[in-house]
C-alpha cells in the first residue's frame, strides 16, 4: 500500500499532508465532519486523487483496529 501522508517540516511547516500535494489530511477530516460528500472534497482538491484517500482511510482503519487489540501498527 501506498504511504498517504507526507510529513516534512519544509511543506506546510510539518503538517500532515497528501503525498505529492500540499493539501492538508485535516482538510478531509472537516470535510467529512461537515457532512461533505467526498465527491466534493475530490473536486475541490483535485490533486488529491481517490486512491490517496482511500489508502488514507484504510491506513487509519488499520491505525484504529490495533489500538483496540492493544498493539502499535
Amino acid at each position: 500500500m501506498m504511504n498517504p501522508i507526507t510529513i516534512n517540516p519544509e511543506i506546510m511547516h510539518g503538517t500532515p499532508c497528501f503525498s505529492g500535494t500540499r493539501v492538508p489530511v485535516k482538510t478531509l477530516f472537516d470535510y467529512v465532519a461537515r457532512n461533505h460528500p467526498l465527491e466534493d472534497f475530490l473536486l475541490d482538491f483535485p490533486s488529491v486523487s481517490r486512491e490517496q484517500v482511500l489508502a488514507l482511510i484504510t491506513l487509519a482503519n488499520s491505525q484504529v483496529e490495533s489500538a483496540a487489540k492493544g498493539t502499535a501498527a
